[in-house]
């Protein structure tokens, strides 16, 4: 139920629905009320929340905070960063979301987040000898569970199948950490997901006494300097709910007690 729940409400949270929600509720106050100030005042933060949130320069930022608390392993062409572990066995990679639509290839059955993850731990992977990765995800709504479909990407980009292990039975981040942990054991690990999911994964791991090494991929908050970082953009609205959807989550674990 709690899992049910929290799929409900969180998107009615995020800045494109919060910003219609505050809309809707200023037109209802202007049409159907005589409260005409107030109903000016509500639309008018509507349509300023929207605007703001779809600027990259303001959404940029508001996704470093969250991106910048851990440096990339660095490591062959990787940017400067923490050192590649020596002796780790494990590289764990979350699943960032996929569709179970059976009429496209795997490649475009998990989401781009996941794709870019999975290319990081494969490039780890080939900077440790003898270690093995455990790819995790489960199926929250559809068929197949998301390990499945990570472990056909990553046989396909070169990591044979004895090195592949499934957790495929997790339906968010909470319960991925809870069964990854009976997988490793007390085992120190490279975490890989994306740089602004990090600070969240890495403290749900350390509440359960695990030792994960953080290697963040998927990095979205990028350096711009052009003119256009002050124009709307939807990618920019994205960015900005990837923002709002850690902050909701790391308050979500806290109330639950995960953190």
């Amino acid at each position: 139920m709690p899992f049910l729940l929290k799929k409900i409400l969180s998107p009615l949270l995020m800045p494109l629905c919060l910003s219609l929600e505050i809309l809707l509720a200023g037109a209802i106050l202007l049409w159907f009320t005589r409260r005409q100030r107030l109903g000016k005042i509500v639309t008018t933060a509507g349509m300023l929340m929207l605007a703001a949130l779809s600027l990259p320069a303001i959404a940029n930022p508001l996704l470093a905070t969250l991106e910048g608390r851990y440096p990339p392993l660095a490591g062959g062409p990787a940017p400067a960063g923490g050192a590649v572990p020596a002796a780790v066995p494990w590289i764990v990679v979350l699943g960032g979301g996929m569709t179970d639509d059976p009429h496209v290839p795997f490649t475009s059955r998990i989401s781009a987040e996941s794709l870019a993850r999975l290319a990081e731990a494969v490039r780890l992977y080939r900077l440790m000898p003898g270690c093995r990765l455990i790819l995790s995800g489960g199926a929250a709504w559809g068929r197949a569970p998301e390990a499945g479909v990570m472990a056909q990407a990553a046989e396909a980009l070169g990591i044979p199948a004895r090195d592949i292990l499934r957790e495929d039975r997790s339906k968010d981040t909470e319960e991925q950490a809870a069964l990854i942990g009976g997988m490793v054991g007390k085992d120190p690990f490279v975490l890989v997901t994306s740089a602004s999911h990090m600070p969240r994964s890495v403290a749900l791991f350390r509440k359960r006494g695990m030792s994960p090494i953080p290697a963040p991929a998927a990095f979205q908050a990028l350096e711009d300097r052009s003119p256009v970082r002050f124009h709307p953009a939807v990618s920019a609205l994205r960015k900005s709910e990837m923002a709002f959807h850690e902050y909701l989550g790391g308050l979500w674990s806290s109330l639950r007690d995960w953190l």
